[in-house]
């Protein structure tokens, strides 16, 4: 009989040694190695494979006819996920603790099974009558949402194949354990090996599985990598802690387009879409008030507009602060060097502090003009304009460079009453059909500084 091998596995990053370190030589945690026994080769479980015994055939040959998506009736969730569900997709999601992935995808099997499609929500951390006294705070009473307690990958692929819903949800996948390994439950190879088995599963059978997946303190799911690599949609659910907003955003979409978002409002009965994001996040901003400036960001296929504030103040510190909050914290330093060098501004001894209001983050280039007119407005005391909105990417030599879909931006500033609309001149010459709002072509930084300034 062949003896069991022993390997040490980090619980961050996925690295194997054969003996224990105290800290992973890959990703540098401290403490992080479990020890987990190896299967055997020979060891091999039927459900391993997709189990579709196809042949090659030549890729002019295949069939492409689409299938019809299925709609779950939150249009938000619709829209990240590219215009519905893909039979036999298997959908990731992560996010913090309690930022509301669980009733997310409560609400999603609601609307999935209130079309007629059964429905199984498994969850491995709750009872079946915790889940229904959320329901009932919900308003779920569909009789096509079946309800599961349970950790065991057996006892759940046993109960798929029973009940056999078009949609699975598994909360979460590192409850999940199978006994075909020794270790525990949230172990690298317990999740590798039961999100395997239900990716298989839904493949073979057509189902559309949603994992719900554990983060890091960094932010990241939990679990080795290849676990996002696995599954065809990975969706992050973002929020911070003091806004009652939430943002739905895509990092990958094998069916759909990526960095796609949507924007959801926690309320007492569960969350609410938010179906125009950007009349919520500019409709607290302050009038006639110098930092305050409207950008337009392009998140997916739709702009949205949001409010960026800077706050300028003398320092009293040896090196000043430079904050930011929901930009990016390099650009911000960037663009600050290049009002000092090409505007003529004092801020190496100036605190500088840059917000994106209602706890949005923005990491588009097209924002850049935008940082740049808040941090000058605060440096000098002069407020812009507050039905003007900007946008354009700063060049290291002050020029304001073209940007992609520029007119998707200007129409939608023009439906919430923008007046004026300083852009890139290169994209400002493709624009001369749009009267509403006026618009105004810069080539430089000291252009946007005479027309605002």
């Amino acid at each position: 009989m062949p003896r069991e091998r022993v390997t040490y596995v980090c619980q961050s990053c996925g690295h194997q040694s054969p003996k224990w370190l105290g800290r992973c030589p890959d990703c540098h945690q401290w403490n992080s190695q479990v020890e987990e026994r190896i299967e055997s080769p020979l060891h091999r479980r039927e459900n391993a494979s997709l189990g579709t015994k196809e042949e090659p055939s030549p890729i002019e040959q295949i069939p492409t006819e689409e299938e019809g998506r299925a709609l779950c009736g939150i249009g938000e969730f619709d829209r990240v996920l590219g215009g519905g569900l893909v039979k036999g997709s298997v959908v990731l999601t992560g996010g913090d603790p309690g930022i509301g992935k669980s009733t997310l995808l409560l609400q999603v099997l609601d609307g999935l099974s209130r079309s007629g499609l059964r429905c199984l929500y498994v969850s491995g951390e709750e009872s079946q009558r915790q889940i229904k006294m959320r329901g009932q705070r919900l308003a779920i009473t569909s009789p096509n949402l079946h309800v599961l307690s349970e950790t065991s990958l057996e006892r759940i692929i046993e109960q798929v194949k029973k009940v056999k819903p078009a949609a699975l949800v598994v909360d979460s996948i590192q409850t999940i354990f199978t006994t075909s390994l020794p270790s525990a439950a949230g172990s690298i190879g317990q999740v590798r090996e039961s999100t395997s088995s239900l990716i298989s599963l839904s493949k073979k059978t057509g189902l559309c599985t949603f994992l719900i997946g554990h983060v890091t303190k960094d932010g990241a799911i939990a679990g080795p990598r290849v676990l996002e690599h696995m599954v065809d949609t990975v969706l992050y659910f973002e929020g911070e802690r003091g806004y009652n907003f939430r943002i739905l955003r895509a990092v990958k979409n094998r069916f759909g387009s990526t960095n796609e978002i949507g924007v959801f409002e926690m309320k007492e009965a569960g969350l609410r879409e938010v179906t125009n994001p950007s009349e919520i996040f500019i409709a607290e901003r302050p009038l006639q008030a110098s930092g305050s400036v409207v950008v337009s960001s392009i998140e997916g296929t739709r702009p949205i507009l949001v409010e960026i504030q800077a706050l300028v103040s003398r320092s009293f510190l040896a090196i000043p602060r430079r904050t930011t909050i929901g930009v990016d914290h390099n650009r911000v330093a960037l663009i600050v060097a290049i009002l000092e060098k090409k505007m003529g501004l004092h801020l190496f001894n100036q605190d500088i502090f840059v917000n994106v209001a209602g706890g949005v983050h923005v990491s588009e280039p097209a924002v850049d003009l935008g940082v740049a007119v808040a941090v000058g407005s605060s440096s000098m005391d002069k407020p812009v304009d507050p039905s003007t909105i900007l946008f354009g990417e700063v060049g290291l030599a002050g020029e304001v460079r073209a940007i992609a879909q520029a007119e998707a931006r200007v129409k939608e500033a023009g439906k919430l009453g923008f007046k004026d609309c300083i852009l890139p001149q290169a994209n400002r010459q493709q624009l001369d059909h749009i009267k509403i709002p006026a618009l105004s072509g810069v080539s430089s930084i000291a252009d946007c500084w005479r027309i605002l300034f």
